[in-house]
């Protein structure tokens, strides 16, 4: 039998635990909470579902509205959430962005990219300091080594002047384990980088709420990120 909200002990309701304890909340609660009603937890359940656990994709696949007891307010009150959410985790405009480690750079892109339901590979640029100049966006599809143009890789970062880059690309599977393509086209960038004097400083894979850092893996990148 399907418990609804009124049938819960007051302390194990959302919105109870929203005001006292609201970092303890699960994904699913504060689903239920932006639901509202007596059977929020089940409409959470499938919501849930719906996105394989990964919110950034709610509503990518399938209208929220396909789910019953979601209309449309409703529907919009979840993908604003989503979408707020995704700005809160986006850098000031006004305030230089430092990457320090590959987690910096991941923090940049993750919420956008684990969304995606295609491929794509996107270049960080950055000045002497390590400070971000842009992203660029220069794939789209899926990507193999002998696919990718080297050049195209390093054309934004001669035109903005960058000194170092950092490459991005996801997988839309999740899983954040490097194919032999990768590593085939990292291998590619980090000797075409020392061709031009650019440094190559990573190559991230991002996967859901994962990444992996090739850097760390030991494929040759000259400058480590901590």
């Amino acid at each position: 039998m399907l418990q609804k909200i009124s049938d819960l002990p007051v302390e194990e309701r959302p919105s109870y635990k929203i005001a006292k304890f609201p970092k303890a909340l699960s994904s699913r609660e504060l689903l239920a909470l932006l639901v509202g009603g007596d059977n929020q937890m089940e409409i959470a359940d499938e919501l849930y579902r719906s996105c394989g656990g990964n919110l950034c994709r709610l509503g990518k696949d399938s209208p929220l509205e396909d789910i019953e007891g979601i209309g449309k307010v409703t529907s919009d009150r979840i993908l604003a959430a989503v979408h707020l959410g995704q700005k809160l985790v986006q850098p000031l405009d006004q305030a230089p962005v430092v990457i320090h480690c590959p987690e910096d750079a991941a923090d940049l892109v993750q919420y956008e990219m684990s969304a995606l339901s295609q491929e794509e590979l996107r270049v960080i640029l950055l000045n002497t300091r390590n400070h971000v100049i842009k992203i660029v966006t220069i794939y789209r599809g899926s990507l193999n080594s002998s696919q990718v143009r080297i050049g195209e890789i390093f054309r934004p970062a001669i035109k903005h002047n960058a000194a170092a880059i950092i490459i991005v690309h996801n997988h839309p599977s999740g899983c954040i384990d490097s194919s032999p393509d990768d590593l085939a086209l990292t291998c590619e960038i980090l000797k075409a980088g020392k061709l031009l004097d650019v440094t190559v400083l990573d190559h991230l894979i991002i996967g859901g709420n994962r990444f992996e850092s090739l850097n760390r893996k030991g494929l040759g990148f000259g400058d480590e990120l901590k």
